[in-house]
């Protein structure tokens, strides 16, 4: 056939999904998955079988406005449970056979030295964004750079992301809110358990920052006013994994604040987001539909950590090995669908 003629990449790769040995369509999303693989990676036959999470933890100053029902002190205590192994995220990284990285990108209390913690502090956590930028253009800079870094230095062809920081949720939402639009009641949430007053205290907190700054901010100032060093961190790994063709497991809320900034500043990198769960967390299926985002899966999570997307891993893996190693029709002896009658 003629260089000419040949058909495009999405084409062949349509093409050997309907070839397997399987009526088409019937491994449902697995087959969208595994074409998603295959066009990120540039080939009929990718390969997905490797899988680094990468755990970020970093405390905010909006957490002194008493958002949060957890104590400033957990988030040093959480970094020093994933480092010995002890938290949900590296337990199920454990069981899928994913490595993991724990990064303290500005944790108010750090725990002690240890071999594995891999240190990109841009200080003891960012300031209040009630009263103004929870950082400074270069730290949000310095955030997105690490990010980008700790993304091309992680081995595999998939990247899971995780974070730790009380107050998050806050974060989250107030990106969310001044990046696409939607309202601060739809994306306030809970976070770690707060009651009916707390969550009230937490929407009019957030609601005096958002009146703080008028009008709608760029991605790049929304990111310094409001955004939490690992968050900002996150959106550069995905920024820096996409541009390389590796596929990005985006957890729950937060992850999905990071992915709407990254895509706010990298919109190319859109075919290496895989959205892994439907976080429990109130604005997470808000978000979701703005971002246009389906997710695999639905588990009534609302953890964090990366636990959805560690839990996504498996998936991914096995779409990839549908469209690598799952044999055709003629491969394997077996007789196809059978001409339908004219009508």
């Amino acid at each position: 056939m003629p260089p000419d003629t040949l058909p495009d990449l999405a084409t062949r790769i349509r093409q050997r999904i309907d070839s397997r040995t399987k009526p088409q369509g019937a491994l449902g999303r697995i087959e969208a998955l595994g074409a998603q693989i295959a066009e990120l990676q540039g080939t009929e036959r990718p390969v997905m079988d490797r899988c680094t999470l990468i755990l970020i933890a970093a405390d905010h100053g909006i957490a002194r406005e008493g958002v949060s029902a957890y104590p400033q002190a957990v988030t040093g205590q959480m970094l020093a449970n994933f480092l010995a192994g002890g938290a949900a995220a590296t337990v199920f990284a454990a069981q899928a056979g994913v490595a993991v990285q724990v990064v303290d990108a500005g944790v108010l209390t750090p725990p002690a030295p240890h071999p594995a913690l891999i240190d990109r502090r841009l200080g003891p956590g960012t300031d209040s964004f009630l009263h103004g930028p929870a950082m400074t253009p270069a730290q949000a800079q310095a955030a997105l750079d690490h990010g980008a870094a700790l993304a091309g230095a992680a081995p595999g062809q998939a990247l899971a992301l995780g974070e730790m920081g009380i107050g998050n949720t806050a974060s989250a939402a107030m990106l969310a809110h001044r990046l696409t639009g939607l309202p601060l009641d739809r994306l306030v949430g809970r976070g770690t358990g707060l009651d009916d007053a707390g969550l009230a205290h937490k929407r009019a907190v957030l609601e005096r920052a958002a009146a703080r700054l008028p009008g709608r901010p760029s991605a790049s100032q929304a990111m310094a006013e409001y955004g939490g060093f690992e968050i900002v961190m996150m959106a550069g790994a995905m920024i820096g994994a996409g541009r390389a063709r590796r596929a990005v497991l985006v957890d729950g809320f937060i992850a999905s604040a990071a992915a709407t900034l990254a895509l706010a500043l990298a919109p190319d990198i859109r075919p290496a987001l895989v959205f892994a769960h439907r976080s429990a967390e109130a604005g997470h299926g808000a978000l979701l539909t703005h971002l246009g985002a389906e997710p695999l899966l639905d588990l009534g999570m609302r953890l964090g950590e990366g636990t959805g997307a560690l839990l996504a891993w498996p998936i991914l893996r096995a779409a990839g090995g549908m469209m690598r190693d799952m044999a055709g029709f003629d491969d394997a002896g077996v007789s196809g669908p059978a001409a339908q009658p004219a009508p």
